[in-house]
């Protein structure tokens, strides 16, 4: 069976030929045997993939489609939706991962067979894992999951629960996946299955960013960490299994998840069976109305729960056993999922849970704080930086809860503020430094049950100073302030940083300019040069190495260091890393910028909406490159206009054909305007330290107005 079926649109096409979307059009005005479509819109057509290969082999612009691309283009445009390729493509490759000689056995022969036999090879690794079958499943809501029990596998599964989220696939359901299969295997052999499936995975769920609200895993790791080691694990809003997959489970320990939408209940199971050796079970359904694990006492339970939901059940659970801490009103919501999670804990278990900063001080739920606090279930209040997670435009907060043992009660909250830890750039976080600050506060407050204060970013307070009309828990509401600036010596150090800098600044002015007549170079662009072999040309991708940085376009224009980070695409596409000389230009936005790559950025990876250009050095100066790609009038030629935003077609920038010694007396120049541009950033950087702390240090008294 051929993948015929399998279609592509006119941005999948420009990905498997390198090109932008403007040239996939070209072709299809300029060639009438370019493929017809064969669904889609008429705005937004789509084409069968393998027709498309066909042309772009035949007209030379394709040698062969690379196999990580193939195998995504069928998942994307499989007949029944990707999301049901990517189940279907889950249970072959943890057939494949728990028993390869049977798919090599299996896959020998035709399409059609492959599919007839599949279903019960898929069974005998898909039940261990998750359970009997859905019509053999115990589907009472409220039964009690026993320890883990052993079975004829490495892992272990847990004990009698809800209906599987993963069941087998039919035969005629699989015959459309079979090209996926057979090509996800394919690279599988050198990935391995479960970087494959992260691979797959990863790029489903960065090419539908509004679908799916995702937990970073820094994030996750820290979650992770804050509940500490835990035989038994529950998240009641699982998504895609982001913090499960953050704990690090033995063989005997068992994972359970729950989430209403049942294909992420899928996917998150399947994820987690390839990533751990260790029981699991997900279910769905709504975990505040129909809780699957009514009866479970976890060691620990994580959980991202979603925000500001007003529809989270709160007229027919009124009477819930669940509500021990007081009946939340209608807009908490997130107080409802805390205490699902407390009941679900045994004693002395923990519980870390993301919230919305609101959630610490709306006056609706003072009276459930206020229970929390007397009664010991809530331990730490931790606020996040900007950006740590959607929505990245409010500092989130994390709740660490423990279900009260007979023992007495901490008489103290540790709140903790990570808000300084903030990235300036986009996507920037450094969740090393987040992690080991927030660390460094809870285990000894955990150990002793108090803390030493930190000024502006942690204190362990007394529960009776924060029982008032308010319970208001916002950390930074309770923290004593940080110095100004770092106190009176930080803004003296400041104040002499920014004098130097001011002086070099005017040191580096460039000079009156002087008059020339209008130039008439013969031009050549950007993708001539790349044809001719001067010029070689990446984009930015989807994946970096682990603890590599990322120079993301908001770092570009701001002439920032790389601070950006990638999603955890495990064996995606091979990262691009820039080395000295190379030059790098934003592709969207509208903006003129080209930098030039220092010894500070090398070895960074590039990331999304950037190109590089790295020049042959016996042909092209890469400061008269950048330069002249900086030009307002070449841009503007170069860009190409959407109802929301402007790109920029790096292949049709121009520069002029001058000789090497030409070249290198324009890229001086050029150099000395960028030595200059960036003395005048960092001068606005110092003044702006400067001003906000002389403010900070006036109005709360530690500066003196004399």
């Amino acid at each position: 069976m051929q993948d015929n079926a399998t279609e592509v649109t006119a941005a999948g096409i420009a990905r498997l030929a390198g090109v932008g979307r403007a040239a996939v059009s070209n072709w299809r005005r300029r060639h009438a045997d370019f493929p017809k479509p064969v669904g889609g819109t008429e705005t937004s057509p789509s084409f069968a993939l393998a027709e498309v290969e066909s042309w772009l082999r035949d007209q030379g612009k394709l040698a062969e489609v690379p196999l990580r691309e193939r195998v995504w283009q069928q998942l994307a445009g499989h007949p029944d939706g990707p999301v049901t390729a990517l189940v279907h493509a889950g249970c072959a490759l943890l057939l494949i991962h728990d028993r390869p000689t049977d798919w090599l056995e299996l896959s020998a022969g035709s399409d059609e067979r492959l599919a007839a036999l599949l279903p019960a090879a898929l069974d005998q690794v898909i039940t261990p894992r998750f359970g009997p079958p859905r019509e053999r499943a115990v589907n009472t809501p409220n039964t009690h999951l026993g320890p883990p029990r052993a079975v004829n596998t490495p892992n272990t599964a847990p004990g009698p629960g809800p209906a599987r989220a993963v069941n087998t696939p039919t035969g005629p359901e699989l015959l459309p996946s079979v090209p996926l299969l057979r090509g996800a295997a394919e690279l599988a052999a050198g990935l391995g299955a479960r970087q494959t499936y992260e691979f797959l995975l990863g790029r489903h769920l960065d090419a539908n960013p509004r679908q799916y609200t995702l937990t970073p895993g820094g994030l996750a790791e820290l979650m992770a960490e804050l509940a500490g080691p835990a035989r038994r694990v529950l998240d009641p809003a699982c998504g895609t299994g982001a913090l499960l997959r953050a704990v690090a489970p033995k063989p005997d320990h068992a994972l359970y998840g729950q989430d209403s939408a049942p294909e992420l209940a899928a996917l998150s199971g399947l994820r987690l069976a390839l990533h751990a050796n260790a029981g699991i079970r997900t279910a769905a359904g709504d975990s505040l109305r129909k809780d699957a694990y009514g009866d479970l006492r976890a060691d620990a339970v994580l959980c991202h729960p979603p925000f500001n939901e007003r529809n989270w059940g709160h007229d027919e659970l009124a009477y819930d056993a669940r509500w021990e801490y007081g009946f939340p009103a209608r807009t908490e919501s997130e107080l409802a999922w805390v205490q699902h999670a407390l009941a679900h804990l045994k004693e002395g278990g923990s519980a870390v849970v993301l919230m919305p900063p609101a959630a610490a001080s709306r006056r609706s739920g003072r009276r459930i704080r206020a229970d929390l606090l007397r009664r010991g279930a809530l331990r730490a209040v931790i606020a996040l930086p900007i950006g740590a997670a959607p929505p990245y435009n409010i500092p989130l907060h994390v709740w660490v809860l423990r279900r009260p043992e007979k023992a007495p009660v901490q008489p103290e909250l540790l709140l903790v503020d990570t808000g300084a830890l903030a990235a300036e750039g986009r996507g920037g976080l450094d969740w090393g430094a987040v992690r080991t600050a927030v660390l460094d506060a809870w285990r000894p407050f955990e150990r002793t049950g108090t803390a030493q204060e930190e000024p502006g970013f942690s204190r362990a307070v007394p529960v009776i100073e924060l029982l008032d009309d308010d319970v208001d828990l916002a950390p930074a509401r309770h923290l004593p302030p940080p110095g100004a600036g770092g106190g009176t010596e930080g803004l003296a150090t400041v104040r002499e940083r920014l004098g130097a800098t001011l002086r070099l600044t005017a040191g580096l002015t460039p000079p009156a300019p002087a008059y020339a007549p209008s130039a008439r170079w013969p031009l050549i662009t950007v993708g001539e040069l790349v044809r001719g072999g001067a010029l070689l040309m990446r984009t930015g991708g989807n994946n970096a190495p682990a603890r590599v940085p990322v120079l993301t376009d908001q770092d570009v224009l701001a002439g920032t260091a790389p601070s950006g980070s990638l999603p955890e695409t495990d064996g995606g596409e091979e990262a691009v890393l820039v080395e000295t000389g190379d030059v790098v230009v934003p592709v969207l936005g509208g903006g003129s910028t080209a930098r030039v790559v220092d010894d500070r950025t090398a070895g960074a990876a590039l990331g999304r909406n950037l190109a590089l250009l790295r020049p042959d050095p016996a042909a092209l100066d890469p400061w008269f490159l950048a330069g002249f790609l900086r030009g307002t009038a070449n841009n503007r030629q170069a860009s190409s206009y959407a109802s929301t935003a402007t790109r920029l077609d790096v292949r049709r920038l121009q520069v002029p054909r001058l000789s090497l010694e030409e070249q290198r007396t324009y890229g001086e120049r050029f150099r000395a305007l960028a030595e200059f541009e960036d003395a005048l950033r960092r001068a606005g950087r110092l003044g702006e330290q400067l001003v906000r702390g002389m403010y900070d240090g006036l109005t709360d008294g530690t500066v003196a107005p004399g």
